[in-house]
């Protein structure tokens, strides 16, 4: 703020003999030194998502090329019922969370993130008897492909990955994403660490590898939840747990809805898959997924770290700055999405034979069709955080209901016809479907919140 000080006599401020530094100062020295602070939360938030992403992708590669190709459906059938229960995680918890905490309990951060504690050991409890029970019948069929076991880790993983998780989330409402990239350096060295351990010792199964990333994201969780005492204000008393939960709902329940159409046209396939064809071919399905879990795990990063920020240019700005916003995000979005897939395309046999180890090298094929569903998946990221950050998540639920259609019409004719082939096309034309809907829902709202703007304004002169 001292760049934007006055100059001269009674400023208390030497004035500059030429009359040139004070411009200097407050239009292109001031714009860098404003621009380093965001471009280094930036570079963290990246580095934090990249060790998460980059340990997550490890392991799906890694086991790929080790476990059996019923075992690695398992394990991927497993994990779509965990990214279920996660999106509802962060429809109630963390996407609310990241809204609320930069604008009505930016002043109580420390018993606000108290009050989420609570409702994350109830939704713990939910998932234990979900999940369990999911397990326990696998049991008693007497499932022989590892699926017993993949649903019994991922009940005793998911809730130490959500603490974890919530842990992270927690640096980003101070927008001090430094001490979660150490979290996520700490996990990534447990979990591969770990996981060669268990290979080297014959150990190596769905169940253990999830009983892995369970014991990782506990211990990282206690070494962030240590710290966060320094970092969260405490100005003003938080919110207990009953009000934060109703805040949450009344915010969150759009956006759960909003996650369950946006499982629908992404993971039903894996259920759909291996009832139809086969648990192996959900197995291809993740190892071609694999390849884009970098640039989506770097996404979600980049949507936390902007999340807040949206909210407060949503809250100080209005309509005036939503567009401008959402230009310049998803202009980000879909050229980070399409650098990354000229890169990985022109080698994508070569991509297949490094990490599979010569398996799932028939899948290379499709690979383009994959890159054109993520970014068309990546444009939808910038108006899907503005719409956020105005608090209209409903709006967003209405674009993947459209997705979501189009996938049961159209998704699940195609697979059943064609395969895994069919699957990816029914995921292209739900994105596509998904993008259009946010972009007019968002425009709709934009134009007429500026309409009501004009209105009052006229009004009041």
């Amino acid at each position: 703020m001292s760049d934007l000080r006055p100059y001269g006599p009674g400023t208390g401020v030497p004035e500059s003999k030429s009359g040139v530094e004070p411009r200097l100062r407050t239009s292109g020295l001031g714009k860098l030194r404003s621009a380093l602070p965001w471009a280094t939360k930036g570079g963290l938030a990246i580095a934090d998502q990249g060790l998460i992403s980059g340990s997550n992708f490890l392991l799906g590669i890694l086991l790929a090329r080790w476990l059996m190709p019923e075992q690695y459906g398992a394990y991927a059938l497993a994990f779509s019922a965990f990214l279920l229960l996660s999106f509802l995680y962060h429809s109630l918890l963390l996407e609310p969370m990241a809204v609320f905490s930069g604008s009505t309990y930016h002043r109580s951060l420390r018993g606000y993130l108290g009050a989420l504690v609570w409702i994350h050991l109830a939704i713990t409890a939910l998932t234990i008897v979900v999940l369990g029970s999911a397990a326990g019948v696998a049991f008693l069929r007497g499932e022989g492909n590892g699926l017993p076991g993949a649903l019994l880790g991922v009940t005793i993983a998911s809730p130490c990955i959500l603490l974890f998780w919530l842990a992270r989330r927690a640096y980003y409402m101070k927008l001090t994403p430094a001490r979660a990239a150490s979290g996520a350096l700490v996990y990534c060295l447990l979990l591969v660490s770990g996981l060669f351990l268990l290979f080297r010792r014959g150990l190596l199964s769905p169940l253990s590898a999830y009983l892995l990333m369970a014991v990782g994201a506990l211990l990282t969780a206690a070494y962030l939840l240590a710290h966060l005492r320094k970092v969260l204000s405490a100005e003003v008393q938080g919110p207990s747990a009953r009000e934060a939960w109703h805040r949450h709902w009344g915010y969150g329940r759009w956006a759960l809805a909003s996650a369950v159409a946006t499982w629908i046209p992404y993971y039903m396939y894996y259920p759909l898959l291996s009832t139809f064809l086969g648990i192996a071919y959900a197995g291809q399905l993740r190892a071609l997924m694999n390849l884009a879990l970098p640039l989506e795990q770097t996404f979600t990063a980049l949507s936390c770290l902007f999340l807040p920020y949206a909210a407060r240019v949503a809250q100080e700005q209005g309509m005036a700055g939503a567009g401008f916003l959402t230009r310049r995000l998803t202009l980000l979005f879909v050229g980070g999405a399409g650098f990354y897939w000229l890169a990985v395309i022109p080698l994508k046999g070569q991509v297949f034979h490094l990490l599979y180890g010569g398996k799932y090298v028939e899948l290379a094929y499709l690979l383009p069709y994959v890159a054109l569903e993520t970014v068309l998946w990546s444009a939808t990221f910038g108006p899907a955080i503005v719409l956020r950050a105005m608090e209209a998540p409903q709006t967003v639920f209405y674009a993947r209901c459209s997705a979501s259609v189009l996938s049961l019409i159209l998704g699940i004719p195609l697979t059943l016809k064609y395969g895994l082939w069919g699957c990816i096309v029914g995921i292209i034309f739900s994105n596509a479907a998904a993008f259009i809907v946010t972009l007019y829902l968002l425009r709709r709202k934009v134009t007429g919140g500026a309409r009501i703007l004009g209105t009052a304004e006229a009004e009041v002169s």
